[in-house]
């Protein structure tokens, strides 16, 4: 599996793997978050000029999945990956969590860190598997308590969400 920044061309194309794997969510009886937009082109640009967007394409050089991460107190934060369910379940995900990992590690931070759904099956049990632990309401940083609040207002606390941390 190959890893690499996307093109500027791309870029619609990790809305359209973002609106494709949140096409599950309809399944367990969230549509809101399955219908919910993806980050803007002016927004994923500006994660592939900070260099914090990552792709992972197929054998035609295609993005399948996508990954973009913050520096949020001092740790690399995944703020949003995404795999086309054409290449769900073959490791693409873990591949881009292992990419942000050693990327996060050149630079020294101590930690990935990301929120996520606490009772869907893909989400927080997925990441539990990839090495992260969930976080107590009491070990969250300041940084973490702001993005909280931000999906908070967002309506995303209609679910169980949860802080997870990777220790690198």
């Amino acid at each position: 599996m190959d890893i690499r920044p996307p093109r500027v061309s791309e870029l619609p194309l990790l809305q359209d793997i973002e609106r494709a794997a949140g096409q599950r969510f309809h399944d367990i009886g969230m549509p809101e978050i399955a219908e919910d937009e993806p980050l803007a082109l002016d927004e994923l640009a500006r994660y592939r000029r900070d260099g914090a967007a990552w792709v992972a394409v197929d054998a035609a050089d295609v993005p399948v999945a996508y990954l973009i991460a913050d520096r949020v107190d001092g740790n690399f934060h995944v703020e949003q990956v995404s795999v086309h369910p054409g290449s769900a379940r073959r490791g693409v995900g873990r591949a881009l969590l292992e990419h942000l990992a050693d990327h996060a590690r050149s630079r020294q931070a101590p930690a990935l860190t990301l929120t996520t759904f606490a009772d869907v099956p893909w989400n927080a049990a997925y990441y539990t598997r990839c090495g992260f632990r969930v976080l107590a309401e009491d070990m969250l940083t300041p940084g973490l308590r702001e993005i909280r609040a931000r999906e908070a207002a967002h309506g995303l606390d209609r679910w169980p969400r949860v802080c997870m941390r990777r220790d690198l």
